[in-house]
């Protein structure tokens, strides 16, 4: 199997974490989004969509990080996707909350104007304006991430470690490349520690948290 990635994307790095904690056998290729590698001709017939990550896996082929980690979870009979229907059906619940709630608002409305100049709004009005809507409503979901979600609980689905916790991590951890302390979230800053505990996290994201040290505030936090 081989995926098509770049370490400082928050959409590989689930696979990556997951990959690497579970001694999956994967062809990691860096498609170099800094130079715009992913809108050329070779990887646009790879992906159209001109994003990371892509799977190859023989003569299938399979994008969105989501349904990639539902699929090598799958392939390889990983206990962090559950057999049991309604077990997976948290499980499945967990990452579209995180994908089309949290994501959308913390990651592509928060952080991403703030740390990549591709993603700042063309005035500073307009600028001004994402970032306190993104923030109000990042605070919101981060506030059923630690009331509702997690609570007391050890993981996003229970007690054992599962695929939405390894595709959700990194999606929250982008709130302290801003500075954030998470300290308003102590079940999320409790869960998130247990992740960092992981022994290949520090590998899997050295490139972005080498990255974010470089940038220079102030930002806007969750």
């Amino acid at each position: 199997m081989k995926i098509y990635y770049h370490p400082a994307s928050t959409t590989s790095r689930p696979l990556m974490l997951f990959a690497n904690e579970s001694g999956i056998k994967i062809d990691f290729q860096v498609v170099d989004l800094f130079t715009g590698e992913h809108y050329k001709p070779p990887y646009e017939a790879i992906n159209p969509n001109h994003l990371v990550p892509t799977l190859d896996d023989g003569d299938f082929r399979l994008t969105e990080s989501s349904a990639i980690l539902k699929y090598l979870a799958e392939k390889t009979g990983s206990p962090a996707y559950p057999k049991d229907l309604k077990q997976r059906a948290r499980v499945n619940e967990r990452m579209d909350w995180i994908n089309t709630q949290l994501c959308r608002d913390l990651a592509y409305g928060l952080i991403y104007p703030q740390i990549f100049p591709h993603h700042k709004r063309p005035s500073d009005e307009a600028q001004k304006a994402t970032l306190a809507w993104a923030k109000e409503r990042a605070g919101g979901w981060m506030k059923v991430l630690d009331a509702n979600l997690l609570g007391s609980g050890d993981y996003l689905c229970g007690k054992q470690i599962t695929i939405a916790d390894y595709y959700a991590a990194p999606f929250v951890a982008l709130a302290e490349a801003v500075g954030s302390d998470l300290a308003a979230y102590p079940n999320v800053k409790r869960w998130l520690g247990k992740m960092k505990a992981l022994k290949s996290w520090v590998k899997v994201n050295e490139v972005i948290n080498g990255y974010a040290a470089s940038l220079k505030g102030p930002f806007e936090k969750v």
